[in-house]
């Protein structure tokens, strides 16, 4: 089974959020970059399963520059054979899917997983992209993932429950919880991931769409009103003329 899986670098869900004075980018001064997690996870992980399981090769790609080498080893030392870097900065989803399917087509790829959204941007949108580069089909929010010969049958959530479908590879799947369990690097495992070659390909030309006009940030939540519980009628009058929720 020939498997590639699309990891990104997201900035650490403890990171202090900040813009450039001008605001058109975002500020990366002392922020700690991880693997997204979603990717890790539980994309990585299920096609590390996958290999073990039914054989073959895990292949890692993502679209970034050089600093991302530290992210893309950490998923070799978690299980993948080998990665792939396309050398660009992407502004947009949209670029990114293509530089992904750009280098996917025609190399006979199984499968290829993600996880269902970054954890920075939350767009859930480069999965349904590159499926439709490819002319693929695409199952979003997969959380559970049986295969038997050429079909996979695949738990997905969807609003209000779940939904059981069954797909022919190739495929593209995004990755929810459930799909796999997370997995830590061991020492033989980081040893190894050293020797394992990283390949840097040049990205496709595309004309981007997407400019940044502005970041900014969202508006300070406000102070918690404390309520005494005997002035229920207090209580009544926030939450009609301030909350205006009755």
């Amino acid at each position: 089974m020939k498997l590639l899986v699309c990891v990104s670098k997201t900035p650490d869900t403890t990171s202090k959020i900040a813009f450039t004075p001008d605001g058109r980018a975002f500020d990366t001064s002392g922020v700690q970059f991880i693997m997204n997690p979603y990717d890790e996870w539980y994309a990585l992980v299920r096609a590390i399963e996958l290999k073990e399981q039914f054989g073959g090769t895990v292949t890692l790609i993502n679209v970034g520059p050089a600093a991302n080498d530290v992210i893309i080893r950490k998923g070799l030392a978690i299980g993948a054979d080998d990665a792939v870097r396309v050398d660009l900065e992407p502004n947009s989803s949209l670029n990114v899917a293509k530089q992904i399917a750009a280098y996917a087509e025609g190399k006979g790829y199984d499968m290829i997983l993600l996880g269902k959204e970054t954890i920075d941007y939350n767009g859930s949108e480069i999965g349904a992209m590159v499926g439709e580069y490819l002319g693929l089909p695409f199952v979003s929010f997969g959380s559970h993932m049986e295969v038997e010969g050429n079909t996979a049958t695949i738990k997905r959530d969807i609003d209000g429950g779940e939904e059981e479908v069954t797909v022919e590879t190739p495929f593209v799947i995004s990755a929810a919880k459930g799909m796999a369990e997370q997995r830590i690097p061991n020492m033989r495992g980081i040893m190894m991931s050293k020797r394992k070659p990283i390949t840097v390909v040049p990205p496709v030309p595309f004309e981007d769409p997407v400019h940044v006009v502005q970041y900014e940030l969202p508006p300070a939540k406000g102070s918690v009103h404390l309520v005494d519980p005997e002035n229920m009628s207090e209580l009544v009058r926030l939450l009609h003329e301030e909350a205006k929720v009755i």
